[in-house]
C-alpha cells in the first residue's frame, strides 16, 4: 500500500504541460527544461518516421523557411485615381542657380503616399419627413438604423469599437482612448460596455444559418474550455470545422451546454474531439479521437519505464501513420491502400497486446498500471475511433481546429480581464463566431462588421454540392 501511495505521489508530481491537461504556465523551470530534451528526442524520432512516409510519395515535395515559390505577395499597389495632386517644381537651377520660371518641362516622377484622412468626423444629418395623403393620413418616413437617437455614432465607429474590443481584444478604457484620439470626440467607455450586445443582437439570422449548416457538414470539431465571469467558472464552448465557428458561453460543461447550442444533437456525420464523456453520450454521431490527446496521455503513461517500450512505440505508429496518410494526399491518392493499412493495423494489434502482457492482473486506482490498464483499453474498445483518419483522409487526426478556434476566449481573458456579466460574455462569443467564420471565407471583419450596424449582416455561403 504504501509503495502504491508513493508512486501515486511521484506521478502526480511528475505531470506537466506535456503529458497531462495542465496549462504550460504551471510548469517549473526544471521540468521544462525536462520538456525540452524530450522534445527533441520525440522530434528526431518524428523526422526519422517522416523520411520513411517520403517513400509512399511519387515525388519528393521540398519546403524551404520563409515565403514559399509562387505564393502570393502582398504589396501597397498603386492607386489608379488619385484622391489629392500636389505638383511640386524646382524654383532655380542646381547647378547656376538661374531661376526655372517657365523654364522647359523634360520630365516628371510622380510618387503615391497613402495615409488616413485628418482625424474628424462627418456628420450626415437624416430629416425624415412626414406627408399628408389625399385620404387625410399622415405618413413618416422610416429613419435608417444607423440612425438610432438624435446624435449617435455611426456604423463605422460602431463597427472600428466592436473589431478593437473583440477582434483584437483591447480593452474597454484603451479602446475610449484610441477612438478619442482618432474621432477628435469624447468617446465614452459606458457607450463602448454596451456595444457587443447591441451587436450581437442583429446576429440572430447569422447564428441560426451558422447552426444549420454546421448540422449538415460531414467533419465537426467540439471542444470546451473554462471562461471567468464575475469571478465565477463558466464554459465555453465550440463547434466548429474549416469555414465554419460556432462559439458560446454556458454554466455547465456537460450536456445541458451541448443541447443548449443546438448543433451536435442534429449532427450525424464525423466529429472529433477528446474523450469527454459527454460527446460520446449523444446518439447518431460517428466519432474520432483526437491524435493530440493521444499522444499527451502516452507520454504521461510512458514515464513509467515498465509502459515506455510499448507507449512510445505506439506514438510512433500513430505519428507515422498520419504522415503516410499526408503522403499519399500529396501524391494524389485517396488515402492508404490496402497492404498499407493492413500492415499499419498489424503493428496496432501487436502493441496492444505488448501493453496488456505489462499490465498485472491486480493494479490499484491512481498508478501506473491503472492508468496504462484505461488508455490500453480505450485503444483496443475504440479503435475504429483511433484510427479513422488512416482510412479517411477527410477526417483530421487532431482536435486542433477546435482548440485554435477555442483559443480566442482565452487571449479576450488574458488582455482584458474576466467578463463581467454572462450576457457580456455571450455576446462576445456570437460577435467572435461571426468574425471567425467571417476570416475562414477570407471576408475582412471590419467590413462585415459595418455590414451588421447597417442592419444587412453578412451570411456564410452555402456549400455548392458536387452534381
Amino acid at each position: 500500500m504504501l509503495e502504491a501511495q508513493l508512486e501515486k505521489l511521484g506521478r502526480e508530481m511528475g505531470r506537466n504541460s506535456g503529458n497531462s491537461g495542465k496549462p504550460p504556465s504551471s510548469d517549473s523551470v526544471t521540468q521544462r527544461a525536462e520538456q525540452g530534451q524530450e522534445r527533441l528526442s520525440r522530434q528526431e524520432r518524428r523526422r526519422q518516421m517522416r523520411e520513411k512516409a517520403k517513400k509512399f510519395m511519387s515525388e519528393k515535395v521540398k519546403r524551404r523557411p520563409g515565403k514559399q515559390p509562387g505564393a502570393a505577395g502582398a504589396a501597397l499597389a498603386r492607386a489608379e485615381v488619385a484622391d489629392h495632386r500636389e505638383l511640386h517644381v524646382p524654383d532655380k537651377c542646381r547647378c547656376c542657380g538661374e531661376s526655372l520660371d517657365g523654364a522647359e518641362v523634360v520630365g516628371s516622377e510622380a510618387r503615391q503616399v497613402h495615409d488616413l484622412p485628418v482625424r474628424r468626423l462627418e456628420v450626415t444629418e437624416h430629416e425624415a419627413q412626414s406627408r399628408r395623403c389625399r385620404c387625410g393620413a399622415v405618413t413618416k418616413a422610416p429613419f435608417p438604423k444607423q440612425a438610432i437617437a438624435t446624435t449617435c455614432y455611426g456604423p463605422i465607429v460602431r463597427a472600428t469599437a466592436i473589431y478593437l474590443m473583440i477582434g483584437q481584444h483591447v480593452p474597454v478604457a484603451r479602446t475610449a482612448e484610441l477612438l478619442s484620439q482618432m474621432c477628435g470626440a469624447p468617446v465614452s467607455t459606458g457607450w463602448l460596455a454596451g456595444l457587443p450586445a447591441e451587436a450581437a443582437g442583429g446576429l440572430g439570422g447569422f447564428l441560426d444559418e451558422l447552426r444549420e449548416q454546421l448540422r449538415a457538414a460531414d467533419v465537426l470539431h467540439a471542444d470546451e474550455t473554462s471562461a471567468r465571469v464575475s469571478g465565477a467558472v463558466y464554459w465555453a464552448h465550440v463547434a466548429s470545422n474549416d469555414l465554419l465557428t460556432l462559439l458560446d458561453c454556458h454554466e455547465h460543461r456537460g450536456i445541458d451546454a451541448v443541447t443548449d447550442m443546438a448543433v451536435l444533437p442534429f449532427f450525424k456525420g464525423v466529429l472529433v474531439s477528446d474523450r469527454y464523456r459527454t460527446y460520446w453520450s449523444i446518439d447518431g454521431i460517428t466519432h474520432a479521437l483526437c491524435l493530440s490527446h493521444l499522444l499527451r496521455d502516452l507520454a504521461s503513461v510512458a514515464t513509467s519505464p515498465a509502459h515506455r517500450d510499448w507507449a512510445d512505440k505506439m506514438a510512433d505508429l500513430l505519428v507515422e501513420a498520419k504522415d503516410a496518410v499526408e503522403a499519399a494526399v500529396v501524391a494524389g491518392r485517396d488515402g492508404l491502400n490496402t497492404r498499407e493499412l493492413r500492415l499499419f493495423r498489424s503493428r496496432y494489434t501487436r502493441l496492444l497486446e505488448r501493453g496488456f502482457s505489462t499490465v498485472p492482473a491486480r493494479h490499484q486506482p491512481g498508478t501506473a498500471n491503472r492508468d496504462a490498464y484505461n488508455l490500453l483499453c480505450c485503444f483496443r474498445d475504440r479503435r475504429h475511433e483511433v484510427t479513422r483518419y488512416w482510412a479517411d483522409p477527410a477526417v483530421p487526426a487532431t482536435n486542433n481546429q477546435a482548440e485554435r478556434d477555442l483559443r480566442m476566449v482565452k487571449l479576450q481573458r488574458k488582455i482584458s480581464g474576466c467578463f463581467r456579466t454572462f450576457a457580456g460574455a455571450k455576446a462576445f462569443c456570437a460577435v467572435r463566431s461571426y468574425l471567425q467564420t467571417a476570416r475562414k471565407h477570407g471576408v475582412d471583419g471590419l467590413d462585415i462588421l459595418v455590414q451588421l450596424f447597417k442592419g444587412t449582416p453578412w451570411m456564410p455561403p452555402r456549400a455548392v454540392s458536387p452534381p
